[in-house]
């Protein structure tokens, strides 16, 4: 821990000073001294340490005032307070200015270096965080995003207006695929609430019950399972956004709770008794045509035109295909780091094929492509041959259709129980083999995880739990 971590004692007592210098000196700790408010203020202007053990009361002023200057220079860094005034007001008062901690005089020196060590470490976990959080918010922001085509780079306008501005519900339309929930975390990481949640629910992904339960918390002993009580999205989320998926599938008395929300900002807990208030940003999306739900009775008219407030249609690979092969580099360039490869991308020919596909299933289907292409790669240029074979690849037993993989007797009408599988010669591997279905199934139901999983005879858990386990 001491290596290369200097330490600024400030303190009007040289005994003191020379004590905790000369063990702190011994333990690899480098050390400057100050003996007055003005050398402290002198030696911090000059060269920040990494932590300052501070007396409270000194010559010329005192440690409260030495530690709001030190925050007009860094707002984080680490300050333990010494003093022999001990009081729970001085206490509260450095706390308050920013102070890791207090220690009252008279003090034993093992006392002094634990909370030394444990003020480093929570300053050098409080950065890491930081940086982890900064680089999220590089990945989600515009700059990660690719827009070399008219229609994108208009929604990509819209976007950064919209972002920052006070618009508390935001509806996201397009198909399967298209990327509203690149959208989604943009709108939100641009925003200027881009340091607080962002709470992401697909509103199918849960039965009614539970999905009440997941937005709104519950209250102990609102049903069987309520043994303690819950906060939910919308508590978790306050002062962020929550981003609402397939908000179109969303049923019709969860539709009205949702409503009532948006209308008065409050809600309840289930089983509870007291509204509660918060402020959120409500991203909806949907790949549905609402306007068609709310004539057919599927979606109401007064929650459609509450959500769309501020419409924001993101348009299919097929409307925009200058994206296509700056996509395929930015796909390429992040599977290689994944999979740690040296692929530099597709040849003419495979490129060709790729910007004539039509890609119904938008940009979904083209990230799954170069995801393919780069995990089963060999050589460093990808070609023709290394695409799926509806986009012009050659037919492997990872690119045989739905049917061609069912067992023979599946086909005859026979029960599945009873018959085998037909193993190629080779062999192959059991997980790439069922990752590829459900992908296929996937991009077969346009998305829709139901119709997949029907596709596969699975239920939804089932689907969810692969479509989790391989990342999807």
């Amino acid at each position: 821990m001491p290596a290369n971590h200097k330490i600024l004692i400030v303190d009007d007592e040289a005994q003191i000073r020379l004590f905790l210098a000369d063990g702190l000196k011994g333990l690899g700790y480098a050390i400057d001294e100050a003996g007055t408010m003005k050398d402290a203020v002198a030696s911090l202007d000059r060269d920040l340490p990494d932590l300052v053990l501070l007396d409270f009361k000194l010559p010329d002023g005192t440690g409260i005032d030495v530690l709001r200057h030190l925050r007009t220079l860094d707002r984080n860094l680490p300050v333990i307070m010494l003093t022999a005034f001990a009081s729970v007001q001085g206490a509260v008062e450095a706390m308050q200015v920013g102070a890791y901690d207090y220690i009252g005089k008279p003090f034993e020196f093992d006392e002094v270096v634990q909370t030394i060590q444990r003020a480093l470490e929570a300053n050098q976990l409080r950065a890491e965080v930081g940086h982890c959080r900064e680089r999220n918010i590089r990945q989600a922001g515009q700059g990660n995003m690719i827009a070399a085509s008219p229609p994108m780079k208009e929604v990509l306008r819209l976007i950064g207006r919209v972002a920052t501005s006070e618009a508390s519900t935001i509806l996201l339309t397009g198909e399967s695929g298209v990327g509203k929930g690149v959208i989604a975390r943009t709108l939100h990481y641009e925003s200027l609430a881009w340091d607080k949640p962002f709470m992401n629910i697909t509103c199918t992904a849960l039965p009614e019950a539970l999905l009440e339960s997941e937005l709104f918390g519950h209250e102990k002993g609102a049903f069987t399972d309520a043994k303690t009580q819950k906060k939910g999205l919308f508590e978790l989320a306050n002062g962020g956004t929550i981003f609402l998926d397939e908000i179109g599938d969303l049923s019709m008395p969860m539709q009205g709770k949702l409503l009532r929300f948006l209308e008065e900002k409050s809600f309840r807990r289930v089983g509870g008794v007291r509204d509660l208030t918060v402020s959120v940003r409500i991203i909806a999306a949907t790949n549905k045509d609402l306007a068609l739900e709310v004539a057919e009775k599927r979606f109401r008219n007064d929650l459609y035109f509450r959500l769309r407030v501020i419409p924001i249609t993101i348009p299919p690979l097929r409307q925009r295909q200058e994206d296509i092969i700056p996509l395929i580099n930015a796909f390429v360039a992040n599977f290689n780091r994944e999979f740690r490869k040296s692929v530099t991308g597709f040849d003419e020919a495979a490129l060709a094929h790729m910007h004539g596909h039509a890609w119904p299933g938008n940009v979904r289907e083209l990230r799954n492509a170069v995801e393919r292409a780069v995990l089963l790669a060999h050589g460093t240029q990808l070609g023709v041959a290394d695409l799926p074979p509806d986009i012009g690849g050659a037919v492997g037993i990872l690119d045989e259709p739905l049917s061609v993989l069912q067992p023979a007797s599946a086909i005859r009408g026979e029960s599945a129980a009873t018959s085998d599988f037909g193993l190629p010669e080779s062999g192959l591997v059991f997980d790439d083999l069922e990752r590829d279905l459900v992908v296929q199934a996937l991009d077969r139901a346009d998305g829709n995880r139901t119709q997949a999983a029907r596709l596969l005879g699975m239920n939804r858990d089932q689907i969810r739990y692969r479509i989790e386990k391989f990342g999807l």
